[in-house]
């Protein structure tokens, strides 16, 4: 992840909530494993499991990517809908992962941040050939759609806790500039609080509401008053 991107943070009743949706899926569908998957460059985990019968997913339990050859890394990669109604009957999926723990069936919607890249997927499992009806890729649809409203709220909270942070930080260094900032009276190279010398463009992006005093940078200095620089 690069370090300018913002690492979502789920607070715990949002993360709540999510067991009681993954709970709910596989109680409805009477499947052995509901699960919400997060992509973590270069990870997949699960994020969160149902609590039923047979499961055989835990949180924490992590794949790399690319190439772990799981359901879910189909749905990372296309951002789409994968369904595969029987893997064993499937030479695409029969030697997958999931097979060996006899989750031959699987459906799976991927979950989206609000700048479109992938927080991970919304999933079921089971273990005997399963076609999965519209209603039920209805009903994922629409929690689908309840999670990332959830992210959107944290992304953008995140966004502005960030941006304050930024603004405290920016703040802290006017005050340590302690008044005025030195601008050079011909160039306009500005003097930071090291006495280091920059041009004043890359200086006013940093600090577009500082005030400025005049002076002479000492390159300006000896090309402007010569005898001057040579006497100081």
């Amino acid at each position: 992840m690069a370090s300018n991107e913002i690492k979502i943070e789920v607070p715990a009743d949002i993360v709540k909530s999510w067991q009681e949706i993954s709970d709910v899926l596989a109680r409805m569908i009477e499947i052995p494993a509901a699960l919400l998957m997060r992509f973590t460059d270069p990870d997949i985990e699960v994020f969160v499991t149902s609590n039923s019968e047979n499961n055989p997913y835990h949180p924490g339990d992590k794949e790399k990517l690319p190439g772990s050859g799981l359901y879910c890394e189909t749905v990372i990669k296309t951002k789409d809908k994968l369904l595969v109604a029987d893997a064993l009957a499937d030479v695409n999926w029969k030697d997958n992962p999931g097979v060996k723990l006899n989750m031959i069936s699987y459906l799976g919607f991927p979950i989206l941040l609000p700048d479109g890249k992938p927080f991970g997927t919304i999933c079921v499992l089971d273990n005997k050939r399963n076609e999965y009806s519209e209603i039920i890729e209805k009903l994922m649809l629409g929690l689908r759609s309840l999670m990332e409203s959830h992210l959107e709220i944290i992304y953008m909270n995140q966004c502005l806790g960030d941006k304050n942070k930024r603004l405290s930080d920016y703040l802290m260094e006017l005050q340590s500039l302690r008044g005025k900032v030195s601008i050079c009276a011909n160039c306009k190279g500005i003097k930071d609080n090291q006495n280091q010398w920059h041009p004043i463009e890359q200086y006013l992006i940093r600090h577009p509401e500082a005030r400025f005093s005049h002076g002479l940078c000492p390159q300006c200095m000896r090309e402007l008053y010569p005898g001057v620089a040579e006497d100081s």
